[in-house]
């Protein structure tokens, strides 16, 4: 089932998620529903803040479901160590129509569980790492606009709240 994705100014967006505790049918569920939502908005990583669910949960695929085998699930994800940087355009499904430049680590390293909730340790660099570390933040309640310059920000800022007002948000 394709879930709504939470717009920017939801205040779901901006809190820090829980951990997931058990993995059972009700989770598998929202991890097919997150899957279905992604690809069909269309974009190539989600978290779980952003069809209103608070629990430390993302799936991506940086192939944007063009390729097999490049679909993951990260349970409760932490970044372990972090190397090196990278600059590069992000842009976010809570955010339509927005981009910005936003420098993240080249290269990760990120635990996690899967859906077994068996623990799995991932050495990420370039793009993967980028949308890990995008996505790590939704579940810290941080979205890429934080690491964007002020005047970059509040223009966007700026922008949304007219799409607000003029009811288009």
């Amino acid at each position: 089932m394709i879930r709504p994705v939470l717009k920017y100014g939801a205040p779901e967006l901006e809190a820090t998620s829980r951990p997931i505790t058990q993995c059972d049918d009700e989770m598998k569920a929202l991890v097919q529903d997150m899957l279905e939502t992604m690809y069909a908005a269309p974009g190539i990583g989600l978290a779980a803040p952003q069809v209103g669910v608070n629990l430390r949960l993302i799936v991506l695929d940086i192939s944007g479901g063009e390729e097999q085998g490049h679909q993951m699930v990260l349970m409760n994800p932490e970044i372990m160590e972090q190397e090196g940087s990278q600059e590069g355009e992000e842009g976010c499904l809570s955010i339509p129509g927005f981009t910005g430049v936003v420098e993240r680590p080249a290269r990760i390293v990120v635990t996690s569980q899967d859906l077994g909730g068996n623990p799995r340790e991932m050495e990420a660099d370039g793009l993967l790492a980028r949308v890990v570390c995008h996505e790590v933040d939704h579940l810290e309640g941080i979205l890429y606009l934080d690491h964007l310059s002020a005047l970059k920000r509040d223009l966007i800022k700026r922008k949304i709240k007219k799409l607000i007002r003029a009811g288009d948000w």
